[in-house]
């Protein structure tokens, strides 16, 4: 089985141990050009530092949900 890669932001600690817990390998924000998903908390922040990126990762932005939503939602996107 494939090795998903997901980059996770600083902020969502919890999310990142239940990713991890799930098999998965998680990385900084700042790696998110090496990323099949990325988890965000869709706030108003530059989280990148840049005004436009490109990449083909599917974008999971998180507010209001717990995190065991977010690794549901991360994980639909996988599948497609």
């Amino acid at each position: 089985m494939r090795q998903y890669t997901i980059a996770v932001e600083d902020n969502l600690t919890p999310v990142r141990s239940l990713l991890e817990q799930a098999g998965y390998q998680v990385v900084p924000i700042d790696k998110l050009h090496s990323a099949d998903c990325i988890v965000v908390t869709g706030g108003s922040d530059n989280i990148m530092g840049i005004q436009t990126t490109h990449t083909k990762a599917t974008i999971v932005a998180a507010p209001g949900m717990t995190a065991e939503e977010i690794v549901a939602q991360v994980e639909d996107s996988l599948r497609l």
